[in-house]
């Protein structure tokens, strides 16, 4: 066995990548500082068709299974405080101590985006993405009658999966506009979002609707006449024309205070009221967990289609930094298949480089491999990314020519 690589993140791209080296007798030592390997994979389970399923426990003990069978070293419950290049080698520093490493491929995943409404402190509070880990990892319901807000692609898919679950949620619902807000309070952005998803709905008439929402026009007359008690997905109310304005309790959430919108989101003064609930979720989406590649150097762009601030990197998984590649959401806000698919491009990449009999055919075929399973994902967390892609991926060429920039 050759160098070891050292691989941060166990999610669906950094473990793809560590069984590619590893299939090219490459050493590999992967880190992670959860329990489990996985990563956003754990909490995920959909339908993607008819009978036909997303399981990302399954997924992931697949994954695990094969690493291990390759003697990949996996570190779980190692967390990385710092990196830094000296000469060629890049230096990690964690709670186990140093490591070091020619090649380092940073697969640290993504990041949940709350936004900030009165009451938010209260014990019962959490993100999204907690009560997705508590229902689908833990198996422990997050209450007994929950109220989601934030309606864009992270909610729906998760509100699909504690409907499976059996959590009842009384209302998906708009947050109320504030500087935080601008955006996921606005009845006409939040439908623009949500009609590319709509496949993922079980109501025939949702998904028969939005085919009609083509145009401007289309939009605004849908959200005009949108029902104020909503429309019922999975049998939970969408309210596209109420926002919470303030998350109600004494010493736990006792429910939310929620108030009609008029189509740009603003306030309708005396249509307070309260919905019931004994738990809250914000969902305020993803954004790229980038902080390490800060720390080693890396130029950023912020590209609104990935998610923001990403760092700068080829359609090859390199960055601008010798011998640190990244995959996975990192690069930009995307499902667990196009980790999967990038963390097996970053591998070819490095092994390349480290002397391997990797073609740049081979290497081809995987970044064709990304853009196809980019092309046929059941959920695109932005309507937009191939855009955003396309941005990234100028920027660099951009960045190749003129190393200033």
């Amino acid at each position: 066995m050759e160098n070891s690589v050292i691989i941060i993140g166990a999610g669906p791209a950094g473990l793809s990548a560590a069984i590619t080296l590893a299939e090219q007798n490459i050493a590999v030592t992967v880190l992670d500082e959860y329990l489990y390997t996985g990563g956003r994979l754990l909490g995920q389970l959909y339908e993607e068709s008819p009978q036909k399923w997303w399981n990302g426990i399954v997924e992931s003990e697949k994954l695990s299974t094969r690493a291990k069978e390759l003697n990949v070293n996996i570190l779980l419950q190692t967390s990385v405080s710092d990196l830094e290049q000296i000469d060629s080698t890049w230096h990690i520093y964690t709670n186990r101590g140093e490591f070091i490493t020619e090649h380092l491929l940073l697969a640290t995943g993504a990041a949940e985006s709350p936004f900030p409404i009165p009451g938010w402190t209260l014990p019962g509070v959490m993100s999204i993405g907690a009560a997705q880990v508590m229902t689908n990892v833990h198996r422990v319901k997050p209450g007994q009658r929950g109220v989601v807000i934030g309606v864009n692609v992270l909610s729906s898919a998760i509100a699909m999966e504690l409907n499976i679950a059996g959590v009842e949620l009384a209302a998906i619902t708009l947050p109320a506009q504030n500087l935080c807000t601008i955006q996921s309070s606005n009845p006409y952005e939040v439908m623009n979002s949500l009609l590319h998803v709509s496949h993922m709905a079980p109501n025939p008439l949702i998904k028969m609707g939005s085919k009609f929402m083509k145009n401007d026009f289309m939009k605004k007359l849908g959200i005009t006449f949108y029902p104020k008690n909503g429309v019922k997905m999975w049998n939970i109310p969408i309210l596209l024309r109420k926002a919470v304005i303030e998350i109600v309790g004494t010493e736990q959430v006792e429910g939310v205070k929620i108030a009609t919108v008029n189509i740009d989101g603003s306030v309708v003064k005396g249509t307070e009221e309260i919905i019931q609930a004994d738990f809250v979720c914000i969902a305020g989406g993803l954004y790229p967990l980038a902080e390490l590649a800060s720390i080693a150097g890396c130029s950023f762009h912020y590209i609104e289609q990935l998610g923001g601030f990403v760092p700068l990197h080829s359609s090859t998984m390199e960055t601008n930094l010798a011998g640190l590649y990244m995959a996975g959401n990192i690069t930009g806000i995307e499902g667990a298949k196009v980790a999967l698919a990038q963390g097996k491009v970053a591998a070819l990449s490095i092994s390349k480089n480290m002397g391997k009999p990797i073609s740049s055919q081979d290497i081809e075929q995987a970044i064709q491999n990304v853009n196809d399973t980019r092309d046929k994902a059941h959920i695109q967390f932005h309507p937009d990314v191939l855009n955003g892609r396309i941005q990234i991926e100028t920027l660099w060429k951009q960045a190749v020519h003129n190393p200033s920039v």
